[in-house]
């Protein structure tokens, strides 16, 4: 790795671990060793879907999301989040990038918490597949104000 890139891993770690001052009011902690195997996986999620992040990166945007749900708890916090992160670039590329992050997170959040209950395969396999291809069809009647009642 070149500097930039240990620099750039060095402050997205120190990002993540800020977010502990939030999510500890929901008991959920990470130590700094898993803050760095979050990052890892990020740059192994986005390798994987062949994305580039720029500006603003993801995770902490999704910690701060999904620290609240019923279905998070300290035993499965890091896994949870690795596994919420891998969703969120998937469906970022299914979406053809039609969403801005923010409204992908809050349709994920919404349905994790909610007809999900916290199940990643389902949240996965069903409910994001069917809103993935909803969006390529150009149908905007699950977004933001507009969304309609399922």
């Amino acid at each position: 790795m070149d500097w930039l890139e240990v620099m750039s891993q060095k402050n997205q770690i120190q990002k993540v671990m800020q977010t502990n001052q939030y999510t500890e009011r929901f008991g959920l902690v990470l130590s700094e060793e898993e803050a760095n195997l979050l990052v890892q996986e990020r740059s192994n999620s986005l390798r994987q879907e062949q994305r580039v992040e720029f500006g603003e990166e993801i995770l902490p945007k999704l910690i701060f999301q999904f620290c609240d749900s019923p279905y998070l708890s300290q035993d499965n916090y890091m896994e949870s989040i690795i596994r919420l992160q891998e969703i969120f670039y998937l469906y970022k590329n299914e979406s053809l990038d039609d969403l801005s992050d923010d409204e992908l997170l809050d349709y994920m959040k919404e349905k994790f918490d909610g007809v999900c209950q916290g199940d990643f395969e389902y949240l996965e396999g069903t409910v994001l597949e069917a809103f993935a291809r909803n969006v390529r069809a150009e149908s905007r009647k699950y977004m933001g104000s507009c969304r309609e009642e399922e």
